[in-house]
């Protein structure tokens, strides 16, 4: 069984799948690879020197019909899923088979449909994915440091009083990135009361990346390292986010995770107590 979902950017939503009114016959290249290979020679060495390898764009040609109730039913489910597919707008499709969920960011390159056939008309859609890499449907997340609440209704409170939470703190946190390649992460800072300059460093690398800011009860500090996406960004309560950018301590890394294990360590100048910090990642692979 195999199901292809495609959001755009503007929140429009089309199914193919194996049911009416939109089929989906087929996905090409879902599990192909190509690489741009750079090379290079000198004078008297036998064979080249591999300079460096890049995955190349992924090209996923699909094929599906649209079944109409009359001609005109037809007409009408052609001029919606000509103005969803519209190459103008920039998406991510969700593909589904018989083991796995995964999701690609892509762009409609064309769409071309063929004469119909009774009330079926067959079309062909090439997405342009110009990062090559699927990923998980849904995040993933490791907490490294959060207060956990203690109690439950109905309540008792003895004589001696209740603790109401405890902090539980990991230190030191190993996240396993068991993709294809190093992916980016999204750090998440969230201040209890006053923190200064939080960060997070790599145990193995020795890297790190750290805001040089004060922050106050309620905020949340939000650091994205992804691949041509990154940002530092405040989230307000009212959940509109404002570029901070410029907090960035200047000799920052924006970490990546590599394949296998990764330890990590969050930090801050004070106050880290008062702080609660998360990681969200999700693994890239090649193909599905």
């Amino acid at each position: 069984m195999q199901k292809l979902v495609y959001r755009n950017n503007i929140g429009q939503e089309l199914i193919l799948s194996n049911s009416r009114p939109f089929i989906l016959e087929s996905v090409e290249n879902v599990a192909s690879t190509g690489a741009n290979i750079s090379t290079s020679h000198s004078a008297g060495q036998d064979g080249i020197t591999i300079d460096s390898v890049n995955i190349k764009e992924k090209l996923l040609p699909v094929t599906g019909g649209i079944v109409g109730q009359d001609k005109i039913d037809l007409d009408k489910k052609r001029e919606y899923i000509s103005s969803i597919f519209n190459p103008k707008n920039y998406g991510e499709l969700i593909y589904t088979n018989n083991s796995v969920t995964r999701k690609i960011v892509c762009r409609v390159q064309d769409i071309t449909f063929q004469n119909n056939v009774g009330l079926m008309q067959k079309f062909l859609i090439q997405f342009l994915c110009p990062l090559p890499f699927w990923s998980e449907e849904y995040e993933k997340k490791e907490e490294v440091a959060l207060w956990v609440g203690d109690f439950e209704f109905p309540l008792e409170i003895p004589d001696e009083g209740i603790e109401m939470g405890h902090r539980v703190s990991n230190l030191i946190v190993n996240i396993n990135n068991y993709g294809a390649v190093e992916c980016g992460m999204r750090i998440q800072f969230k201040a209890l009361a006053t923190v200064t300059s939080p960060s997070l460093f790599n145990v193995n690398t020795r890297e790190f990346i750290k805001v040089n800011r004060t922050l106050k009860a309620g905020d949340v500090l939000e650091i994205t390292t992804e691949f041509a996406n990154k940002r530092i960004e405040m989230i307000k309560s009212n959940g509109t986010r404002e570029n901070v950018f410029n907090w960035l301590d200047l000799d920052s890394t924006f970490l990546q995770l590599e394949i296998g294990d990764n330890l990590f360590r969050y930090d801050a100048e004070s106050g880290i107590d008062n702080l609660e910090a998360a990681i969200y990642y999700s693994p890239l692979y090649l193909g599905v």
